[in-house]
């Protein structure tokens, strides 16, 4: 076959080239050729040629080729990994990649027919039992796409419940989950109000916020910890004052940083969303990820989105049984009573959460944090003997990730001039926030020995005196 030449009659991989089984498949369909079934595509935007690919290659050569492109991918380990800002670098055991794919979780979807999909089920159903164990709250759903859908969701579900239309937002939201945010209501008649952030400590500013919680207002989104790594301060007496108004409490969360920190269900959250990346999901392009959603209160449960999972009986027996209960979304019941339209679910990255949370059980969490608390501090005072960096930038707590300002280099130089030494990090806070300073983001997790961390010190005092 010539180079572009189009593929025609019998291949034993592709069928349905030959021009007899072409022809039966148009008389079946009512068709009188194949061009009749592209023309509702515009002919002004057709291919009309074929498609420029190379002379095929055996399986070795593609593989070279295919292994010579990735190489050039800046992947850990090849390259240290400081990131943050929603996708995290942390260690995986072994046993969740084994448990995640047996081929009775890695190949199923959706358990439509509880019958045949106890396993599934099952494991769902751990998975939303740890998390509201974690949380403290009383209802979980089997999970969401990522922490952006989540909170999106979490925010006309806050407004649909209270009926009201003005929402209030912490203003240290990563940018692309506030986008994400603004997408899910767009359709509402809903107003967002960004709350001001303390340029001091980092956190939201609370000090007028008594003012601005109105009858008006559904209620208030605060992420604990924030996008700087910031734990915020005086939550207990937000929730409260919001609850006095008739207002709901939505918090984000990173699920490790509750091996530390108080969980938002024992300060009054209503609604608690995050994302589990962290809880053995690789960074893998950044997705897929799962998205956390619980609420602390049973009667919103039916306002809830997504799918839920509850432990019955079988009709004649007390043999213990699960199927998909409150099943709100617009597939299952009339659209205009549906909670969500969200379609499909992140099944698979719930049984690897799950695993992971099992596997680590309360010590080892609560270890695990103390070791990410122990190396991020220890990473942000070896920065700050780095001339020209102010580390951390803010005076707030942190967990984890912690923001770092530059003197006199921008953070998208610097950002640029480390990577090309093999050390990825200082993400460049010049997107969305308003800081009046060139700052970058530091994540620093278990994974980072303090040697890594002296190799992150010694390209951040090359990137920052060039």
């Amino acid at each position: 076959m010539k180079k572009n030449e189009p593929l025609t009659g019998s291949h034993p991989l592709l069928p349905n080239l030959d021009q007899e089984i072409i022809e039966e498949m148009l008389l079946r369909i009512g068709a009188s050729s194949v061009e009749e079934l592209f023309s509702d595509i515009p002919s002004d935007i057709r291919l009309k040629r074929g498609l420029r690919l190379p002379e095929g290659q055996s399986e070795s050569v593609v593989r070279r080729d295919l292994q010579s492109r990735l190489a050039s991918n800046k992947t850990p380990p090849s390259s240290l990994c400081f990131l943050g800002g929603g996708v995290w670098p942390h260690y995986i055991p072994a046993a969740v990649e084994s448990v995640v794919s047996r081929q009775e979780f890695y190949t199923s979807y959706t358990p439509y027919q509880p019958e045949i999909s106890q396993g599934m089920l099952q494991a769902l159903f751990e998975y939303q039992s740890l998390m509201c164990d974690l949380l403290r709250m009383e209802a979980c759903n089997s999970s969401m796409y990522d922490w952006a859908s989540a909170a999106g969701e979490a925010t006309r579900m806050a407004a649909k419940v209270t009926g009201r239309r003005r929402f209030l937002l912490c203003g240290d939201i990563g940018p692309t989950r506030l986008e994400v945010i603004k997408a899910y209501v767009s359709p509402m008649d809903l107003e967002l109000q960004a709350l001001p952030l303390d340029g001091r400590s980092g956190a939201t500013d609370f000090s007028a916020l008594s003012s601005r919680i109105t009858s008006e207002v559904a209620g208030v989104y605060v992420e604990n910890p924030n996008y700087f790594g910031v734990l915020e301060e005086g939550l207990l007496d937000l929730s409260t004052l919001l609850h006095e108004r008739g207002g709901l409490l939505v918090v984000g969360v990173d699920p490790l940083s509750l091996s530390i920190v108080k969980p938002p269900g024992e300060y009054g959250a209503d609604i608690v969303v995050g994302e589990g990346q962290p809880l053995g999901i690789p960074m893998n392009y950044g997705g897929p990820h799962l998205g956390i959603f619980a609420v602390r209160d049973l009667r919103l449960a039916r306002s809830m989105p997504g799918r839920l999972i509850g432990m019955t009986t079988e009709k004649d027996s007390e043999q213990k049984a699960f199927s998909m209960v409150l099943q709100t979304r617009e597939q299952h019941i009339r659209r205009e009573g549906a909670t969500s339209n969200i379609c499909t679910n992140q099944s698979l990255m719930a049984v690897a959460a799950s695993c992971y949370l099992a596997m680590l059980g309360k010590t080892g969490l609560r270890r695990l944090g103390e070791v990410i608390i122990s190396n991020s501090h220890y990473a942000a005072k070896r920065l700050s003997r780095v001339d020209g960096v102010t580390s951390p930038l803010f005076k707030g707590p942190f967990f984890k990730e912690f923001a770092v300002g530059y003197e006199g280099a921008r953070a998208v130089s610097v950002y640029r001039r480390m990577a090309r030494r093999g050390v990825l990090g200082g993400y460049p806070l010049d997107r969305g926030f308003r800081l009046g300073r060139e700052a970058g983001l530091f994540c620093v997790t278990e994974v980072h020995t303090h040697a890594d961390i002296e190799r992150l010190a010694a390209a951040l005092e090359e990137a920052v005196k060039r």
